[in-house]
């Protein structure tokens, strides 16, 4: 599968709240709090409205005045540490 048709499942184990312009989350298994800024806390809100690493990047291009090569690194990256700590999961669907 492509990496920007991957979908992203916010694990279940993951809550989340917001606070002024930021989510904050906390993966329930852990008790660990993580904090997300503003075009973060967009990323997160489309991955629970199930969005694919394409259609972020499609919808954030539309959104933000950024290169899409650098759009699609920091996308990368952020899916990477996210899963890193157990808040997402790619699906194999």
């Amino acid at each position: 599968m492509s990496t920007l048709q991957r979908r992203i499942v916010i694990d279940e184990s993951v809550t989340w709240a917001n606070l002024d312009d930021e989510a904050i989350l906390l993966n329930v298994k852990t008790g660990i709090y993580y904090g997300l800024d503003d075009v973060g806390t967009r990323i997160w809100r489309l991955l629970i409205q199930g969005a694919t690493e394409s259609e972020i990047t499609s919808q954030l291009l539309t959104e933000y005045d950024v290169e899409p090569d650098r759009l699609r690194r920091d996308l990368f990256q952020l899916i990477g540490q996210l899963s890193a700590k157990g808040l997402v999961r790619i699906s194999d669907e």
